[in-house]
């Protein structure tokens, strides 16, 4: 199945009727200004989610910026969307992918088999002129759903301390290489980790997933494949959520889900236990 979904045929699916739930999954760093800009402008039938405390845990110095939320917490979000069993889900944000991407992986993890993303998210859906409406958001009958952690393969940071395989950094270049770091208390990387910066899989101009071959071959330079087995490699980045497109990307060229480590460097440097690597 593939993940991404393009404007076109969502809005076919909408206007066919189809049986589906479409959720906004938008953030903004002022608080209230993502939710004003839902109520002012979405795409008909969406439901809204707030990242912060649907798709995130309670953030900390020991825990890291976006840590993985309970599945109390999931399953409370998924029946307010009114996910059930069989209904197609299809997740936008505003169009860098990184929070749709986050709910995408945060609801495969927690069970919830067919969940897409728009692709190039509301900025496509803008730029093609498609229909948006104004409003709280679509009427939603909350449903019972049974969800279980541990559907995708999760690292901790015991686990990654343990760990002898390949890891994989999402982050950009300049953030791996410890150049500049804004978000995090130190700069770099976890030893060892190769850096596959996510925005090499996308396009910069349309934020649409890049060609399955050209993926593919990104991630051969690092040797992984088709066969590659996800418990041999860990991916991350800041706090989940470059790492959750990176594995979108991934499933969607055909290769493995690989297991992913959450808590990532916003975790891993506020702990002064561990070492860090630059390359400077």
């Amino acid at each position: 199945m593939s993940v991404f979904v393009s404007a076109a045929e969502l809005n076919e699916r909408i206007q066919a009727g189809q049986k589906q739930t479409i959720i906004a999954a938008l953030w903004e760093p002022k608080e209230g200004k993502a939710w004003s800009k839902f109520q002012s402008e979405h795409i008909p039938t969406a439901l809204y989610c707030d990242p912060s405390a649907q798709l995130a845990g309670m953030p900390g110095r020991k825990v890291g910026r976006n840590p993985m939320p309970s599945i109390d917490t999931v399953s409370k979000a998924a029946a307010s969307w009114g996910v059930e069993a069989g209904r197609p889900v299809v997740i936008y944000d505003g169009g860098n992918g990184l929070f749709a991407a986050r709910a995408w992986w945060i609801l495969r993890w927690a069970g919830v088999q067919d969940v897409r993303i728009l692709d190039g998210g509301f900025a496509a859906w803008d730029r093609e002129g498609l229909p948006t409406v104004a409003g709280p958001g679509g009427l939603v009958v909350p449903r019972e759903i049974e969800l279980a952690a541990g559907s995708l393969p999760a690292a901790t940071m015991d686990d990654v301390r343990a760990f002898e395989g390949l890891l994989i950094d999402a982050r950009g270049a300049r953030r791996f290489e410890g150049r500049r770091e804004i978000l995090d208390l130190r700069a770099g990387h976890i030893p060892g980790a190769q850096n596959l910066p996510v925005n090499d899989l996308f396009d910069q101009e349309t934020g649409k997933v890049k060609d399955g071959d050209v993926v593919r071959d990104r991630f051969a330079r690092l040797g992984v494949t088709q066969n590659t087995d996800p418990a041999s490699v860990i991916t991350y980045s800041g706090s989940g959520n470059h790492s959750a497109l990176l594995l979108a990307a991934m499933e969607q060229a055909g290769l493995p889900l690989l297991t992913h480590y959450v808590g990532g460097w916003s975790q891993w440097s506020a702990n002064p236990d561990n070492q860090v690597a630059t390359d400077i």
